[in-house]
């Protein structure tokens, strides 16, 4: 699927994805479908953007998305909405998915999801006859225990109803983060190398030994980044005991789950590197900092949610003492005792090319002629663009060619509410920030527009009981922590339920989330917690907290002459009697 078909498809089945606060530009060619008259199913619990344009709005539960994926699987099912030709030519394993799904009436699930029956049944019969459907789902489906489930779950609509292999149809994950496609597709994995090429394969490893001049290279799978705080803080075989990590471009102190257990995990491993653009608060916990170029001051190749490579080409030379992320890799493995060296990004890009068969016809010279080469690409000759999408003609990636039903029923969160803590919290994002705000909240004009601590989204009714008023100070505990942040009363949100973005540091949400994971891809379980919300009956006491909480932790960055919103007179209007205004 590439992002330019989005607006081409005569249905957009949009599950647990918001891409007007996570992905402005898609979001652009979602509403473009609509203007060519596209229908929009829109699965989500909470009444996002794009529910507002959607032709249904399936409002389910918080972390019933299997339960109602397999309900609409079992409505195509038995009223034949399948398109048997393609699902005989071109997958197997369907006679044992029904028996699956055949409890997952519209009734049934209705008791789980609190999405009705009947729209349950017309969402089913408006993706099946379209034609022309498409799936995107974003991280409201991947951030949950079991994730995986629910992608294969999206994926048997697609199969059952023959929409893949063409142009506007199929299923598309819209990634969360910045390059995450490219993370992957480079080998950032704890099972493949580049070009997700298998390390357990002892032909592939060969290939790489060969390449890279080692003697051997490990069999054996890696540590996900998730698995990274027990390793430092429990394991009791020494041969696994993690005694040093080396971090870039991310922010574990600010973005893992449990940070209470992500510091103590930072701060008792032996020796701990950060190496970014920015300070940011894993840098708190470092032994060593490697200042990195920006995205303006390097050349590079980016791969695109779509598969697209494309050419990174610098602006601005550099300032100050820093290095692209390759030439400071590069030189660390010298010093190591492994020379490095290359003189520019080509180089490497060639390199990378060469041991990966998927993408051997993206040369530089092609990206550049082209503009963008996805993936799969194996032929170097101009004429060969790549794959717009993948399946055609119902090819799909395993050894037989045909596609694969999985069937499975739906667990619940593993961390459910109760009379302690008897809402449900979820993390989401917003358009202001990206991300852990490491670029963003640099940025003075962002930080004018929305600065710490953020908000909380909580319906109107619970706002009433709890007796919160919109901008107030409030305190949300789950079982890991608290945080500080700001009520905001909403009627986007259904009642029992509360929403947060991540980035912020004061009001630093996966204080609260928990790190139950998904078996497969060791993903957190972020959008579902169980939290209760305390009112602060003390807010000046509050409002002096987060001015003083907030102004620590930047000189402990040592940013300096960056002033933000919250120390610009956010609170100006009471600055004569302020006993905070030495902060302004």
């Amino acid at each position: 699927m590439g992002v330019p078909e989005i607006e081409d498809a005569k249905l957009l089945f949009i599950f647990g994805y918001n891409g007007a606060d996570s992905h402005p530009i898609v979001a652009r060619r979602i509403v473009r479908a609509k203007e060519k008259g596209a229908k929009i199913i829109c699965v989500d619990p909470r009444r996002i953007e794009t529910a507002r344009i959607a032709d249904m709005h399936l409002q389910l539960k918080n972390g019933s998305n299997l339960a109602l994926v397999n309900a609409i699987a079992n409505v195509i099912i038995n009223e034949n909405l399948i398109n048997k030709e393609f699902i005989d030519q071109h997958a197997s394993g369907f006679d044992e998915l029904v028996p699956i799904v055949a409890k997952y009436t519209p009734e049934y699930a209705q008791g789980i999801t609190q999405v009705p029956a009947e729209d349950i049944r017309k969402a089913a019969r408006m993706y099946a006859t379209s034609g022309c459907s498409m799936i995107l789902y974003g991280m409201g489906v991947c951030q949950f225990a079991q994730a995986v489930d629910v992608v294969k779950g999206l994926a048997n609509l697609a199969i059952m109803t023959g929409n893949f292999g063409g142009p506007s149809m199929g299923i598309g994950p819209v990634r969360g983060q910045n390059n995450v496609q490219g993370a992957c597709d480079m080998g950032a994995l704890p099972n493949c190398f580049p070009g997700y090429q298998s390390v357990t394969d002892p032909i592939i490893r060969e290939k790489f030994e060969k390449a890279w001049g080692v003697e051997k290279l490990p069999g054996e799978i890696g540590c996900p980044i998730t698995h990274v705080p027990h390793r430092v803080l429990h394991e009791q075989d020494p041969a696994k005991r993690i005694h040093a990590y080396y971090i870039f471009g991310e922010d574990p102190a600010q973005s893992d789950p449990d940070l209470a257990e992500v510091r103590e995990a930072l701060d008792k491993c032996d020796f701990v590197v950060m190496q970014d653009i920015f300070m940011n608060k894993t840098g708190r916990h470092a032994d060593v900092l490697l200042p990195a170029t920006g995205w303006c001051e390097h050349e590079g190749v980016y791969s695109s949610c779509d598969r697209g490579f494309q050419r990174i080409r610098k602006l601005i030379e550099p300032q100050g003492d820093v290095k692209t992320d390759w030439e400071i890799l590069c030189a660390i493995s010298t010093a190591m005792g492994y020379p490095m060296h290359y003189n520019n990004t080509e180089e490497i890009w060639s390199e990378l090319i060469d041991l990966c068969p998927g993408f051997a016809g993206a040369t530089y010279e092609k990206i550049e002629k082209l503009g963008s080469v996805q993936w799969p690409c194996r032929d170097k000759a101009m004429t060969d663009r790549g794959t717009p999408y993948l399946h055609k003609g119902g090819k799909f990636a395993h050894p037989d060619g045909r596609a694969k039903f999985y069937g499975t029923d739906w667990r619940p969160p593993k961390e459910l509410e109760n009379d302690q803590y008897p809402m449900v919290f979820s993390t989401v994002r917003e358009v202001g920030h990206y991300s852990v705000r490491t670029m963003t909240g640099n940025c003075r004009l962002l930080r004018n527009l929305e600065d710490e601590p953020g908000w909380a989204q909580m319906s109107i009714e619970d706002c009433q009981a709890l007796g919160l008023h919109k901008g107030e100070l409030i305190k949300v505990i789950s079982k890991r922590g608290y945080c500080i942040t700001r009520c905001l009363p909403t009627e986007r949100v259904k009642r029992g339920a509360l929403y947060m973005t991540y980035q912020w540091w004061i009001g630093a949400c996966n204080e609260l989330t928990q790190a139950s994971l998904d078996p497969v891809s060791n993903t957190p379980e972020y959008k579902y917690a169980a939290c209760r919300v305390e009112k602060i009956a003390d807010q000046a006491w509050a409002e002096k907290y987060i001015l003083e909480e907030y102004a620590e932790i930047r000189e402990q960055m040592g940013i300096k002459g960056k002033k933000g919103r919250v120390q610009e007179g956010l609170y100006k209007q009471s600055q004569s009697a302020s006993p905070f205004a030495r902060h302004a």
